[in-house]
């Protein structure tokens, strides 16, 4: 080991004065304790520099962060515009359509594509006048009816954007289809598809969708409307677009207004904000990289941005608050920054990796989707949180009290007046207790709310969690389904448009696709077992005409749509999947030889990504739950605590589950959201839900250990040292979730049913973690685990380690063991102003062990 001589900002080494436990020289003691002083300016309840500098990797990547805090502040700026612009250079990878299949979905879409097969956008242009007519014939024979059909079909054609054009009569560039004549007698149909790319389509709808709005000018007698993959897409990108833009805008100004209102000045509150958003920066860069392994979309970017935030401000509220607390407390810059990093960056680095491995977790569904999620998440999180490690004390060094600056005016008061309770002479009452270690700023005279409740832990605890178990109840009936036309607001024109095409031609919007291979589909068995596939299909009663057939170019394959009943989702289209699938497909395609049928299509998509979901769910379950044991375990030494905190974690999953299934498996809060209850939850919001929750829960309650275990470690007993906890964590805990349910809430006003059950899940789960589980729940919870907890460590360990000196008599009737408190600490002079990685702030202790 190697010391750096005696300077202005490294205490010299004295004989302490008799009795009071400080350190020997270096020279009576050895090497070994020389790194032990204590730094000006540290009390009782600090952390010991000696044992967390050499144990700690947040406390020691603060020092060096502020060490060379130019060098940490220039290459984050630096290191986020360089991934950002690489990242746009190289561009991110994005899932295509087939990503998103699996099971036999998958292979009937890989089957398509092999032969040739492309998926154009289908278009429907619904014609419709207001009386009935007697009969088809009739319908079809209405001249307003023809002109209008004729005219469409010209219009459309005139665009060069479709192809594939079909009508009930004959048309010049239009297929005649007698299939697309309504049975209601009132409507008929024009269809066509969209040239060229269906990913590309959407920008390419405008010129169509012109040409039909013309047409409808034109006959005002009719109903011409158009419905459609791309026009469907567009309509609901620019309403769901625009949607997200509010919810992004809101989301930063309301985050900078709670964190105004917490901090109390502006600079305090931007700081925040800043790092989150850099890092939210940084990781879209990174993402570029890894999008090569990980394809992702839009679903992962908005994901990304809403963990992003949350982690990002969340860690950096943590961090100052606690540097503020501890200069309030009247340390120096740099001893309140030492703490600061030594406590909050310490639960800053177990809770952001807790959220990383809740995150990596749904890499193990297999589905495309949820890796994009999972990659782009767990990045953003690990950014954030090297951030906070880094760059954060950097400028918390560089900026020292100057983060106070631009205080608000009501905040200016506050201080005053507390300024002046706190001056010599001022008029104040006095305490009976005596400052005991590990509780400073925390009256243990007090009780309380939380130390009224600790007084009965176990009937606290019991009917707590069981009416927290009372709420998860409802789970037991969770339903998940596929989003659907249903998650889309009624109120859209596109979605009136589809109901009225759905009414006049049932399962036209939802068909399923079979997807037959064979030698030759155009050999007289083949055809024959497709004829009776059709037949079979059409007399189920569940499936209806038109029924098209496509043959690939090289024979061996046969597309077949049939539109089928129900929205897609339900339980009706469910009903004829399984139909299709276990009767008319083994009865007329598998008995043939050398044939074979797999089903695609939007019911059959949603049937196998539901089943291969719920296959992986109980695997990420159990992966999230042993990691962040294993995580917890290390992080506090205490198998009993880590399954406290894992048990806890899982009750506030389960009860925002329940949550769920009440408010949008029924209609209680259909007014009050704006929605119409579809009675089911979108299908991938349930694990979505687990991981999130899961790791962001980690947050507060490593938070609120972390400070428990400061409290019981000074030596105070496990029922102080949870009051302690408790109540010097309430305010860091209830800002950071005033956050969170603020961001979250904004998800609950958007148009999409999924986005409102993202939005009340997490912000009801977050609420009811912050307070019914950290407030109440958990104090309960590890006053019952009381001294089983943590050991004790030895007493002569304790003076050895902590040089915390003679003890300090407790009051009678009080009935704490007597603690030891703090030695007064030799006087030393300030460091000259400039010099110093804090430059005028002093430095960090520069012992070190090599």
């Amino acid at each position: 080991m190697r010391t750096r001589p005696p300077t202005a900002s490294t205490p010299r080494r004295s004989p302490a004065p008799s009795g009071s436990g400080a350190s020997d020289g270096p020279a009576d003691r050895g090497p070994r304790h020389a790194h032990r002083a204590a730094p000006t300016g540290a009390s009782p309840d600090s952390p010991t520099p000696a044992r967390t500098h050499a144990t700690h990797l947040a406390a020691r990547a603060a020092r060096w962060s502020v060490r060379h805090r130019r060098l940490a502040i220039g290459g984050w700026i630096l290191g986020v515009v360089l991934v950002t612009l690489l990242g746009s250079l190289i561009g991110t990878s994005t899932l295509g359509d087939d990503d998103y299949s699996v099971g036999e979905d998958g292979r009937a879409q890989s089957t398509l594509d092999a032969h040739g097969f492309t998926s154009p956008a289908n278009e429907n242009v619904l014609i419709q006048r207001p009386a009935q007519a007697a009969s088809p014939e009739e319908l079809l024979a209405d001249p307003e009816l023809r002109a209008a059909l004729a005219d469409v079909a010209a219009r459309l054609d005139g665009t060069g954007e479709v192809t594939n054009l079909r009508a009930p009569i004959a048309l010049p560039g239009a297929e005649a289809n007698p299939g697309l004549v309504s049975t209601d007698r009132r409507s008929v149909m024009v269809t066509f598809e969209m040239r060229g790319d269906e990913d590309t389509a959407t920008d390419r709808i405008d010129p169509v969708l012109a040409a039909v709005a013309a047409a409808a000018d034109e006959h005002p007698g009719l109903l011409v409307e158009e419905v459609g993959e791309a026009s469907a897409d567009k309509a609901l990108g620019d309403t769901i677009g625009k949607d997200f833009k509010r919810a992004e805008l809101l989301a930063i100004p309301l985050t900078l207004g709670i964190l105004l209102a917490v901090f109390g000045a502006v600079v305090a509150a931007l700081v925040p904000v800043a790092l989150a958003l850099t890092a939210f920066v940084g990781a879209l860069g990174v993402v570029a990289f890894t999008s090569r392994l990980l394809p992702t979309d839009e679903t992962a970017t908005s994901v990304m941005l809403l963990i992003g935030l949350a982690v990002g401000v969340d860690y950096a509220l943590f961090y100052i608050r606690r540097e503020r607390e501890e200069r309030a407390a009247g340390h120096s810059p740099q001893r309140a920054l030492e703490i600061a990093a030594d406590t909050s960056g310490h639960a800053v680095l177990v809770s952001g990796l807790t959220v990383a491995v809740s995150m990596a977790g749904l890499l193990l569904t297999g589905l495309s989707v949820f890796s994009g999620i999972a990659g782009g998440t767990v990045i953003v999180v690990l950014i954030a949180v090297l951030g906070s490690l880094t760059v954060l004390p950097a400028v918390l060094s560089w900026l020292g009290d100057r983060v106070e600056l631009l205080r608000l005016p009501w905040h200016r008061r506050a201080d005053a007046r507390a300024a002046a309770a706190s001056a010599p002479g001022a008029d104040r009452k006095t305490t009976s207790t005596t400052s005991v270690a590990g509780t400073a700023g925390v009256d243990l005279t007090r009780s309380g709310l939380t130390g009224r409740l600790l007084r009965r832990p176990g009937i606290v605890a019991v009917v707590t969690g069981g009416l927290l178990i009372l709420l998860a109840v409802p789970a037991l009936g969770l339903r998940t389904v596929e989003p659907g036309m249903d998650d889309i607001p009624d109120d859209l024109p596109i979605m009136q448009t589809y109901d009225r095409v759905q009414a006049a031609f049932p399962g036209e919007q939802t068909a399923a696709v079979v997807v037959v291979s064979a030698a030759d589909v155009r050999a007289p068995q083949a055809v024959g077992a497709i004829d009776a596939l059709r037949e079979r299909a059409l007399a189920s009663g569940m499936m209806y005409e038109p029924i098209t057939t496509e043959i690939s170019a090289d024979g061996q394959v046969a597309k077949i749509s049939i539109p089928i009943a129900g929205e897609g989702t339900d339980d009706a289209s469910l009903r004829v999947l399984d139909t299709l699938r276990g009767e008319i497909i083994p009865s007329t395609i598998d008995p043939v030889s050398g044939m074979s049928a797999d089903v695609t299509g939007w019911t059959a998509g949603s049937a196998d990504f539901n089943a291969q979901l719920n296959g992986r769910t109980p695997l990420v379950i159990g992966f999230v739950l042993v990691l962040a044991f294993l995580l917890l375990l290390a992080a506090f030494r205490s198998a009993i605590v880590a399954a406290a905190a894992v048990a806890l974690n899982l009750l506030s999953v389960a009860a925002a589950y329940g949550l769920l299934v009440v408010v949008f498996q029924h209609h209680w809060a259909d007014g009050l959201l704006g929605y119409t209850s579809t009675g089911a939850i979108t299908n991938w919001l349930p694990l979505m839900l687990f991981v999130i929750l899961f790791g962001l829960s980690m947050d507060y309650q490593v938070f609120v250990l972390s400070r428990v275990r400061e409290a019981y470690d000074s030596g105070l007993p496990m029922r102080d040292a949870v009051l302690v906890g408790v109540r010097r964590s309430a305010g860091v805990v209830t800002s950071a979730a005033v956050i969170m349910v603020a961001v979250f809430s904004i998800f609950a006003t958007l148009s999409q049913v999924s986005m409102k059950q993202l939005g009340v899940g997490l912000g009801a789960a977050i609420l009811l973690d912050a307070t019914v589980i950290r407030v109440i729940l958990m104090p309960a919870v590890l006053t019952l685990i009381g001294e089983r907890a943590w050991r004790r460590r030895p007493a002569a360990a304790v003076d050895d380690d902590d040089d915390r000196g003679t003890a300090v008599p407790v009051p009678a009737g009080d009935r704490r063991p007597q603690l030891p408190a703090q030695a007064p600490a030799p006087a030393v002079p300030p460091a000259p102003a400039g010099h110093g990685p804090f430059s005028g702030m002093g430095d960090f202790p520069r012992h070190r062990q090599d």
